[in-house]
């Protein structure tokens, strides 16, 4: 109709071009094994315009996927510009998943060129003969590892030495932009495809001010791995505000971490629970004023934890809710303005919530026996299912996650949650983790986060075993801080006045750690085949 809004793509060149233009004296400072490395946004943007015309010699094809296999650092994020800039597809691959998996998304995205750290090298260069669709390995030396002598191996310097600076045009906003692969805790890794469109849109949705509000005078340093999910869309989302990096290299100990925050005047970081429980201890004394707000997600938030970083350093952890498939922020943790005379102890429940929906995104809570939409009462479960323009809508040449899509629209999460009458989502658990005791549900997430409130536990896990009269009862798998000493009846003395009767556990076994899937979350599926003959104390 004649009179409406110019047609303009939604496109990845102009979220670089309007970095490159406008934010030239922006920092991208990256931990390397000679020190930290500085570059400006202008002395970046040229890298990344050289890397396009590198792409171009290694012969890429028109829309060829571009493997990575790295940390975060200023290359990986030249990469995360220059592949969907030239119109090419970046796959950030996974380097915790099973070498198998690794070898499996590599031939199943058809990469042809894989950028892969010297350090990374042991892992990823004996895998090299099962990918026959790539063609080179270009190596970024990070001080570590040998490049092996093959006329395949590339070295990525000398590579940008050679190259010519390019311009990036990118016209259709729907073409593929970046992909990365689920996790794959059950069967083979599913591809989510990116759109330029949706990662502008999610890019947006981040920057608001009711969700990360990154903007050009933050420093924002990406905790979460640049290899899974997109680091949820920071890099991205940062570049487009002209926020300052820090990126940490392979270095994530708790005392790498805590030092950079004070030396860097860090303000936004993100990253999964384990890390920010590990880094408690090391927060006495130093000086992280700089710090207006850390998310976490990946994982539900234990409500201790979020509250131990308010009493620390005055700020609590941001929760956030998402998935691979939800690009991936879905809802964030924010207090409303009319919710906030609540109470202290009422805000931190609150936080411990996964937050409300981003703007765009839509989600409803449906019953998985009925498939009715339940009500926002807070109390009602069902499976959380969200639909809008950064959700996928199918896998990548995959039909066997089909049922992870409803005929209607909307992407099946997977997450057995609740909503209250103010739209907070509050996920008490996946359904393949939900302990079901007696036709009644048992929250393991909730819980874990009450145990993980005794001032003596590091971590705990929650799963159901079989019970001969109520069908499954929780157990409690729990790490002991260290140099602490704790009994079974002093954990279900501290749940008493905590949890409902029915919700307490059969029993407690004390386990020297929690495992973790490839992305740090709890491995309820190792412990669940580790106990799966465990016997309950039955009455």
């Amino acid at each position: 109709m004649q009179g409406l809004m110019q047609d303009y793509p939604l496109t990845l060149p102009h979220v670089f071009h309007r970095a490159e233009k406008l934010f030239a004296r922006s920092r991208i400072s990256t931990v390397t094994h000679t020190g930290m490395q500085r570059l400006s946004y202008g002395e970046w943007a040229e890298r990344v315009r050289r890397l396009g015309g590198a792409l171009d010699i290694l012969e890429v094809s028109e829309s060829g996927r571009v493997g990575t296999f790295a940390w975060n650092t200023g290359r990986h994020l030249e990469l995360y510009f220059a592949v969907p800039c030239s119109g090419r597809v970046l796959h950030t691959l996974n380097i915790r998943l099973f070498p198998e998996q690794i070898a499996y998304v590599a031939n199943h995205a058809e990469d042809e060129v894989i950028f892969v750290d010297s350090s990374l090298l042991a892992v990823l260069w004996p895998l090299a003969s099962q990918m026959p669709s790539v063609r080179h390995f270009v190596v970024m030396d990070d001080g570590k590892g040998e490049p092996p002598d093959d006329p395949r191996v590339v070295d990525y310097e000398e590579l940008l030495s050679e190259a010519k600076s390019i311009d990036f045009h990118v016209e259709d906003e729907r073409r593929a932009a970046a992909m990365c692969y689920t996790s794959g805790t059950t069967g083979n890794p599913k591809g989510v495809l990116y759109s330029h469109r949706s990662t502008v849109l999610h890019s947006l949705g981040i920057n608001t001010a009711d969700c990360l509000a990154i903007s050009e005078r933050d420093v924002l340093m990406p905790i979460v791995p640049m290899f899974h999910a997109n680091a949820w869309g920071t890099p991205y989302a940062g570049v487009f505000a002209g926020a300052d990096f820090v990126m940490p290299g392979p270095d994530l100990s708790p005392q790498a971490i805590v030092n950079l925050f004070e030396r860097e005047k860090v303000t936004i970081s993100a990253g999964v629970p384990t890390i920010w429980m590990a880094l408690v201890p090391l927060l006495d004394g130093r000086d992280l004023s700089s710090v207006r707000t850390i998310t976490s997600g990946g994982s539900a938030v234990p409500k201790a934890l979020s509250e131990a970083y308010r009493a620390k350093i005055g700020v609590p952890l941001f929760q956030g809710w998402g998935m691979t498939e939800t690009s991936p922020l879905g809802s964030l943790s924010w207090v409303k303005s009319t919710l906030a005379d609540r109470s202290e102890d009422e805000l931190a429940d609150l936080g411990a919530k996964q937050g409300l929906p981003l703007p765009c995104v839509d989600a409803r809570i449906v019953d998985v026996d009925t498939g009715d939409e339940v009500a926002w009462d807070g109390q009602s479960f069902g499976e959380l299912q969200v639909r809008g323009p950064w959700i996928a809508s199918a896998y990548y040449k995959d039909t066997s996650g089909e049922e992870k899509f409803t005929t209607d629209g909307w992407l099946r999460t997977g997450d057995v949650a609740t909503m209250d009458e103010e739209g907070y989502i509050h996920l008490v658990d996946r359904t393949k983790d939900v302990i079901k005791s007696g036709g009644e549900w048992v929250s393991s997430v909730d819980l874990e986060n009450e145990i993980m409130a005794h001032p003596k536990v590091a971590e705990a896990a929650v799963i159901g075993v079989h019970h001969p009269k109520w069908q499954e009862r929780p157990l409690a798998c729990v790490v002991v801080g260290e140099g602490e000493e704790l009994t079974k009846d002093e954990i279900l003395e501290f749940l008493g006045p905590r949890v409902a009767k029915w919700w307490m556990p059969d029993d407690v076994v004390f386990i020297d750690e929690i495992p973790k899937t490839s992305v740090g979350k709890f491995s309820k599926k190792d412990l669940r085949a580790r106990f799966s003959h465990y016997a309950l104390p039955f009455e």
